[in-house]
């Protein structure tokens, strides 16, 4: 398994066969109290367990399915809400963008930026994260293949920055399913850069329930599993206490119940992987 360089992400080194790093998170921020609430359960866990944990949430869906669907709080309280995750938890965020004036102002806020995968082409969105200088993680499209994010690399690095980490979450196969080709693990990390592998979005029915999409979350801990066996840095899940609330996703998101034994058994895993 190739060695990639490390990412400093809010003082989580991700890459260099560093330990296993957990991107967590709900979905999308349905309410300050709830952000707070879920955050706080996962640094209490990293804390007991060792994790280097990284909370993720979304201030704005905005590729949804139907126009009724939830979106967020939007980007200045939600950035507001993300702060004071940072600020309370002592633990580095993450949280996507969607247009290039973003950048900046999720820049001063979050640790790491994330550039949503259907969007992982558009070249003034690309440009304008790699120019906060922060880093900076690309999930490839659905409809790319792994060595296409060579380019995407490319353009991130036009700008001087090497603080980038990529993210694998399905490829599209068929109409409103996924599937997780392990490949995809090994050649993008070629590139040389932390790869992470998105376990519940990989398990997506794009479409499929409708005007949302559906999914099988029940099978996102066993793609897990597969990808640290096959070897990747990092793996990115999105957790709610009660999934089946979720005003977004909530098909695909792991119970914060099963966090834990499922950490548990991808650090061993990890072990094995890392240290042969």
């Amino acid at each position: 398994m190739s060695k990639t360089k490390i990412v400093d992400v809010g003082g989580v080194s991700v890459g260099g066969k560093r330990p296993l790093v957990l991107i967590a998170g709900p979905c999308v921020i349905e309410s300050r109290e709830g952000c707070l609430e879920i955050a706080g359960k996962l640094a209490r866990l990293a804390k007991s367990q060792k994790i280097s944990l990284i909370f993720k949430a979304s201030y704005d869906k905005a590729n949804r399915s139907s126009a009724r669907s939830y979106r967020g709080p939007g980007l200045v309280r939600g950035l507001e809400i993300l702060k004071e995750v940072k600020d309370r938890y002592g633990i580095p965020v993450l949280t996507d963008i969607h247009t290039a004036e973003e950048a900046g102002l999720a820049a001063k806020v979050v640790d790491i930026i994330q550039i949503p995968a259907f969007l992982c082409r558009q070249t003034d969105l690309v440009v304008a994260a790699g120019n906060t200088g922060i880093p900076v993680n690309v999930k490839k499209a659905q409809f790319m293949a792994p060595g296409d994010m060579r380019n995407v690399i490319d353009k991130l690095e036009s700008t001087g920055n090497r603080s980038i980490i990529l993210t694998e979450r399905g490829v599209s196969f068929g109409y409103n399913n996924l599937v997780a080709d392990m490949r995809s693990l090994l050649v993008m990390r070629e590139f040389g850069y932390p790869v992470i592998f998105d376990a519940t979005h990989s398990v997506q029915r794009p479409g499929g329930a409708g005007d949302r999409t559906g999914g099988d979350g029940c099978w996102a801990p066993a793609l897990a599993r597969a990808a640290v066996a096959t070897g990747c840095d990092g793996v990115f899940i999105e957790t709610h206490v009660k999934p089946e609330e979720a005003l977004s996703d909530k098909d695909n998101t792991i119970p914060f119940s099963a966090v834990s034994q499922l950490w548990r058994t991808l650090g061993k895993i990890d072990d094995v992987v890392r240290l042969s």
